[in-house]
């Protein structure tokens, strides 16, 4: 006997295949549905991403307000650095970046001081109202200085051009409002609206006093043949000791540019649980377009088709309808982001360059393609177990399992899809537990769909005499049953949806409920050594506070470890990315837990020691004895670390990374730190006082801090809530393909019904019974998973307490019943319409 032929195998199954495709695209069309929506949401999030990732790269320079940025903490660059900066560059630009409080009368608000040279801006153009040159506002009137503020500022204190302002007891001017500020993304976060005025202007005031917290930075325009990465690493190795931080134009917005990268990781994380969900319709699709051609491949078998053949046949075809799937999803993807460019675009802070991105749309394909591979090998892998006996008897249900060969390669697939999502994602630990939680949650949704049958087969006994709930349970207890779809489905996108509401609710109770109870009413900065005094004085005695506490405060930058660069041994910890809060202590501090290691005593003036923050230090891998090098105000200061202590910065209030004895420290320019504990009716009051009394000092509002947080936030929640909803859009496009599998099932069984002396009312009943208790099925399973899901984000990602918020989680139960029910009801006609002798006799 001849060995068969593969290339004769594949041209017939191809032949077939055709044939096959010729019959339209009855029982593909949610196939299709959910590979399209589920590319579509992915290649149109990697789109948007990466047109915002464009413009932040042509517009780096403009955001960034130079070809590159050297910034300092706590001083201005010393002359020789200067005229290092100054001989490699063609332009540049001395600013002075801090927070102040402006005030008018006893109307005090706090202020993001932009304090700039004649050579501001480098690069762009400010824009003014009225349109006047900066230059010509900032020089002010009558011997004044000129000040713009931004005009959400402006209208706080109630200002307009040509009114007088106190910032940090200041007099200045206000000359215009400030309408465009090219490099308004570079400064990132804050807390209080932009005012900028002129850097000289500020010689000899207290707002800049030694020790008060500011930061300068150096901005340049560089030759046209400069190598950006060679000045870096000068610059670099240069400024190794001094606490220097680099930007480029490579990268003018590195904080943006990092949030939209990882927003844009988590939303194609999002993404990617819709494809699963998909998936789960694209292999309920497969199954019961198979169902319903058993008889033709049997037919096939018996004419002497191998099963390879079969198989290919139905590969083929399958194939090719979700290549499809996926081109309409591209399209999709490409081009609604485009459609939508001018609203989008209208939404964002930053700029963005909407065009066709081949690479995103490669990755959507990608993804695209490997789910409808892992979901459509299990069902086509049972076709060639069709015996030709199944002409006279029904055994077109094989076994569940696939065989060993097609398990291991689904298993291969499923590898290499959460392989490439890893490789592709800007956080791999993310992508790898939004893997293991997919799965998890699968697993346990396919088991509950198993136990929802056993549980209905085990309460038919007792619904006798109730038929329309005898029914409804023997149709989930039924070999035929719809079970597993509905609940894989709609349980799937359910868990997701309430695993983001779970998190969104919890985050906004820790800040807008939990934090304020906790934390202090006002931070302090910027107080001088001889103002703290005076300052307690005032607030301690006063019976609206019930707690002042305060530090000295200066920045420092973690250099080295035991003599090695401190980010080779520590790795990309936080701690160790920029400059860091610092602070001294004689004796130890109330309310301080050491955990390990002992403290130095008071009045000890030996060698510098340092108590380090005990969860920070072990996530970095320091022990008791280990060697930091700290770079303080340019001096580098080598300390052995002898204790370990818990900081709690759950609380918003005073917490330090690194504390070392006093003798270290005291004789550097600081300046002190303060938290203010107060009731809401003496913090008026209070702040009138200390903004009299020391008008240098700035008063940083908790509530205020905490709305801008919870602004961010919001934009956040809206953002992966459009990504979950489209997760659950395609779970119930799954359930209408579940029902539309299972119709030719219900309108047999409404015949038999009918014969048997139902009416309708009993059969819509039965119906609406047997959706109904499906949806709620999978709405609990769903609440316990999204809950699950909620609690293990909040607790190892986000680090914070957890509480279930119940409000969101019933919504996801009804919605789960709803949406099922609406479904089951939607596609019901049919089977109460159907005529029983000739549904009947079509099955004979």
């Amino acid at each position: 006997m001849s060995a068969p032929d593969p290339t004769r195998q594949f041209r017939l199954a191809l032949r077939l295949a055709g044939r096959e495709l010729r019959g339209g695209l009855s029982g593909f069309r949610i196939l299709i549905a959910c590979l399209a929506l589920g590319v579509a949401a992915i290649a149109g999030v990697g789109s948007v991403r990466s047109a915002i990732e464009a413009g932040l790269a042509d517009e780096g320079a403009a955001m960034l307000g130079g070809d590159a940025e050297m910034s300092l903490t706590y001083r201005f660059a010393t002359a020789e650095e200067r005229d290092w900066i100054a001989a490699r560059s063609s332009a540049m630009s001395e600013i002075a970046d801090f927070r102040s409080m402006a005030s008018v009368g006893d109307d005090r608000t706090l202020t993001q001081i932009k304090a700039v040279d004649d050579a501001y801006p480098l690069v762009g153009t400010i824009g003014l109202s009225p349109d006047i040159p900066l230059e010509v506002a900032l020089d002010g009137r009558d011997g004044t200085p000129g000040v713009v503020m931004e005009p959400v500022l402006i209208d706080r204190l109630g200002l307009s051009p040509g009114d007088m302002v106190r910032l940090g007891g200041e007099d200045f001017v206000l000359m215009a409002a400030l309408e465009r500020e090219p490099d308004a993304n570079a400064s990132g976060f804050s807390l209080g609206p932009r005012s900028i005025l002129r850097r000289r202007a500020l010689e000899g005031t207290a707002l800049l006093a030694p020790g008060t917290l500011f930061d300068s930075r150096y901005r340049v325009l560089l030759p046209p043949a400069t190598d950006l990465e060679a000045l870096e690493q000068g610059a670099r190795a240069r400024f190794a000791d001094s606490g220097l931080r680099w930007r480029d134009s490579r990268n003018g917005a590195p904080g943006i540019a990092a949030f939209v990268e990882r927003l844009g990781a988590f939303l194609i994380l999002v993404g990617l649980s819709g494809m699963a969900v998909g998936g789960v319709g694209v292999s309920a699709a497969i199954r019961s377009y198979l169902a319903g051609k058993v008889q033709v491949i049997a037919t096939l078998r018996t004419l002497g088709a191998e099963r390879r053949v079969i198989f290919l046949t139905y590969f083929l075809q399958i194939g090719a309808l979700a290549g499809a799937g996926i081109a309409i999803g591209l399209i999709l993807g490409a081009v609604i982001p485009l459609l939508l460019a001018p609203l989008i675009a209208a939404r964002l802070p930053i700029p963005a360059d909407f065009g066709i991105y081949p690479r995103a749309l490669a990755e959507a394909a990608l993804y695209g393609g490997l789910t409808a591979l892992i979901f459509t090998l299990w069902p086509l892998a049972r076709v060639q177990n069709i015996r030709a006996a199944a002409l006279f008897r029904d055994e077109g249900r094989s076994s569940r399992l696939p065989p060993r060969p097609f398990a291991l390669a689904i298993l291969g697939l499923v590898a290499l899809l959460v392989a490439v999502a890893t490789l592709l994602s800007a956080s791999a630990r993310l992508t790898l537990w939004t893997a293991v939680g997919i799965g998890a949650a699968l697993l346990l949704l396919a088991l509950a769909a198993v136990g929802i049958g056993w549980l209905a087969r085990r309460l038919r006994p007792l619904s006798r005499g109730r038929a329309p709930l005898h029914w409804a349970l023997a149709a989930i207890s039924g070999p035929r049953n719809e079970a597993a779809a509905v609940v894989l489905s709609l349980g799937l996108g359910l868990s997701v949806l309430a695993a983001i509401g779970q998190i969104d609710g919890n985050m906004r109770r820790a800040i807008q409920q939990d934090l304020p109870d906790r934390a202090p009413s006002y931070f302090v900065v910027d107080i001088q050594p001889d103002q703290i005094g005076p300052l307690l004085d005032r607030a301690e005695p006063d019976p609206g506070v019930s707690r002042v506490e305060r530090a000295p405060m200066l920045r420092g930058v973690i250099t080295a470890i035991n003599g090695l660069p401190a980010r080779e041994v520590g790795g990309d910890h936080w701690v160790l990315r920029g400059d860091r809060g610092v602070s001294y202590a004689d004796a130890l501090p109330d309310d301080t837990v050491l955990t390990a290691g002992s403290w130095w005593g008071a009045g000890y003036d030996g060698p510098p020691q340092i108590s380090f923050a005990a969860e920070e230090a072990a996530e970095i891998g320091l022990e008791l004895g280990d060697h930091l090098t700290v770079n303080v105000l340019g001096r580098d200061i080598e300390a052995e670390v002898t204790s370990f202590r818990e900081v709690d910065f759950s609380t918003a209030g005073m917490g330090f990374i690194l504390l070392m004895n006093q003798s270290a420290l005291e004789g550097a320019p600081h300046s002190w730190l303060a938290t203010i504990y107060a009731t809401p009716d003496a913090e008026a009051p209070l702040m009138r006082d200390l903004g009299r009394a020391f008008p240098n000092v700035t008063a940083i509002r908790v509530r205020d801090a905490i709305d801008r947080v919870t602004e961010l936030l919001e934009g956040i929640a809206a953002a992966t809530s459009y990504g979950a909803l489209a997760t659950l859009l395609t779970g119930f496009l799954v359930l209408i393909g579940a029902a539309l599998s299972g119709e030719r099932d219900r309108v047999y069984e409404a015949a038999v019904l009918k014969t048997l002396g139902a009416t309708r009312g009993q059969i819509l009943r039965s119906l609406a019974l047997r959706s109904g208790l499906l949806g709620a099925g999978a709405g609990m399973i769903a609440l316990a998973a999204g809950i699950t899901g909620g609690w293990a984000v909040c607790h190892f990602v986000f680090e914070t307490g957890y509480t279930v918020i119940w409000s969101n989680a019933l919504a996801i139960v009804l919605g789960g019943l709803l949406a099922n029910l609406l479904a089951g009801l939607a596609f019901a006609w049919r089977p109460l319409a159907a005529r029983p002798a000739q549904v009947l006799r079509g099955r004979e």
